[in-house]
């Protein structure tokens, strides 16, 4: 009903009926500048979303990877063959982590068999903090791969809503300012420029929240991985500390 009676409203008025506009229509109809924010901020768009799908099945195979070789290193006894399965989960955290300390490990054994007139090498010359400290540098490094891209995401999510706020403002400044060349005060003079530049704090709002929500996400993951490499450190940690520097 109200659309029927609407459009006769103004033809009773003398006015004539307003045509209704698609998004794209409202997009191609204002200024350059506020064109120029919307496609900054479509392209801000189309980058997170590719972040996103690439950062899901990054954490999805790390995380799939580092449970297949928790399960192998604790079924397994031989460190050199769990070395060797470590090789095939390149996608696994907490497997180059292992493979760095494993490394490590032999050669500080290796050092300690060398060394001459029969000095022993103790955990309080560096032993096991040489192992330590090489498991902690490859956690560091996994944590900066799985954390890679991630700032832009909390970049678009911070700052794509203030972005399409400015080209809104600057489109609103247009719409008031062609009033004064076409003097008239009427809101239907004004309606479609007010329209035109909303869509531009519209486009920031999708460009934003799915990159908040995208962001907090990853950064739970990335923590819950962060806690498993650092768990495994100080259990690998306590084997080679009972088994080869007693």
């Amino acid at each position: 009903m109200f659309s029927s009676w609407f459009p006769q409203l103004f033809l009773q008025n003398g006015l004539p009926a307003p045509q209704p506009q698609s998004i794209l229509d409202l997009v191609h109809g204002s200024g350059l500048v506020v064109q120029a924010i919307l496609y900054l901020l479509v392209l801000f768009s189309v980058v997170s979303w590719g972040i996103i799908a690439q950062k899901f099945r990054q954490l999805r195979r790390s995380k799939s990877e580092s449970e297949k070789f928790i399960e192998i290193f604790w079924e397994r006894r031989n460190l050199s063959a769990i070395h060797d399965a470590s090789r095939e989960l390149t996608a696994s955290p907490v497997g180059q982590v292992f493979r760095s300390g494993y490394e490590e490990l032999i050669r500080v054994s290796r050092s300690k068999k060398e060394q001459a007139a029969g000095e022993s090498l103790t955990t309080e010359l560096g032993g096991v903090e040489n192992v330590s400290r090489a498991m902690k540098r490859a956690t560091s490094v996994e944590i900066t791969k799985l954390e890679r891209h991630c700032s832009f995401l909390a970049t678009t999510a911070s700052s794509a809503p203030f972005v399409g706020l400015f080209g809104t403002v600057w489109g609103i400044m247009d719409a008031f300012r062609g009033l004064s060349v076409t003097h008239s005060s009427s809101i239907q003079a004004v309606a479609p420029g007010i329209a035109e530049a909303l869509i531009a704090t519209a486009v920031g709002l999708a460009a934003a929240i799915p990159a908040l929500m995208a962001y907090n996400y990853f950064v739970q993951q990335i923590k819950v991985l962060a806690v498993e490499m650092d768990n495994f450190c100080q259990e690998f940690l306590n084997i080679a500390e009972r088994h080869f520097f007693k």
